[in-house]
């Protein structure tokens, strides 16, 4: 279970950790991302090995959602070198699970929950595969994981905002990627919604898979991750949370000096009990 600093509770040691070994999932050397005509964040660096989050933190239009496009194929580079599982982007899309932040079936086709859910099943069976029991297995317990399995029936423009934000987080859920690709995750959450999304998050980690999430939060998000990048249409700062979250550099990202914080308390992965292990949150053996 993880814990977090707003509930005022204390993060728990690790017991078990999650895997940090062979070739990084994601590799940038030199990257360069944007538009046609326009450069957004130029010379960015990292490598994102398994079972390990990176939190990209800015303001709007800092570039945040540019990196995260381009990481998942959906913008070209526009200089530099990125990989990810060794491939150019836009490969392997069973492997990446993408949460954008606009969602325009919520408003054109009649879903009910359960059918977005199911949809992050389809990058392993198709569009017209035929799913087995175990995926029906999978997407039930991601939406109990997400709080949304009361309301699998229910029409999803029917839903408020928290509750189609935490639908979608199920669907990522339900995908069991090995990279999660995640912007502005918590947008319209509420609190109980942001600790079901950080504890799922946090298993996600230590099942091994890698997160890349985009927010303004300071502490909430790098409480998930090894690493943090600090953009304003450049990289500010690149590294562990306690070292690049300072005064300083908040005042390079955001423009106003933030004093009297306390470092950020880092997530550790920790045993739990088997029954808790359900669905997209299992470890894979």
């Amino acid at each position: 279970m993880l814990k977090q600093k707003q509930t005022g509770e204390a993060l728990k040691k690790r017991r078990g950790t999650a895997p940090e070994t062979g070739a990084p999932y994601v590799s940038a050397r030199g990257l360069s991302v944007g538009y046609p005509n326009e450069v957004v964040v130029a010379d960015v660096n990292f490598e994102l090995p398994p079972g390990q989050a990176l939190a990209l933190i800015g303001t709007n239009g800092s570039g945040k959602s540019t990196l995260l496009k381009t990481i998942v194929g959906l913008l070209p580079s526009k200089g530099g070198r990125l990989s990810i599982f060794g491939m150019p982007p836009g490969n392997n899309h069973a492997r990446i699970a993408y949460l954008g932040q606009f969602h325009h079936s919520a408003f054109v086709l009649p879903l009910r929950v359960m059918d977005v859910v199911r949809m992050g099943r389809f990058p392993h069976h198709g569009l017209w595969g035929r799913m087995g029991r175990q995926d029906d297995d999978i997407v039930r317990a991601a939406m109990h994981t997400m709080g949304v399995e009361r309301l699998a029936e229910a029409p999803l423009r029917s839903l408020s905002g928290g509750q189609q934000r935490r639908t979608y987080l199920a669907q990522v859920l339900a995908q069991q990627a090995d990279l999660l690709v995640l912007d502005e995750p918590t947008t319209g959450l509420d609190a109980g919604g942001r600790e079901l999304y950080l504890r799922a998050i946090g298993d996600e980690v230590c099942r091994g898979a890698s997160v890349i999430i985009a927010t303004h939060n300071i502490h909430d998000e790098a409480a998930l991750c090894r690493q943090v990048m600090l953009l304003a249409r450049k990289v500010v700062s690149l590294g562990a949370p306690d070292e690049v979250i300072t005064p300083e550099t908040l005042l390079q990202t955001f423009g106003i000096s933030v004093t009297g914080e306390d470092k950020p308390q880092v997530f550790e992965c920790q045993d739990r009990d088997d029954t808790e292990r359900l669905g997209p949150n299992a470890p894979r053996r």
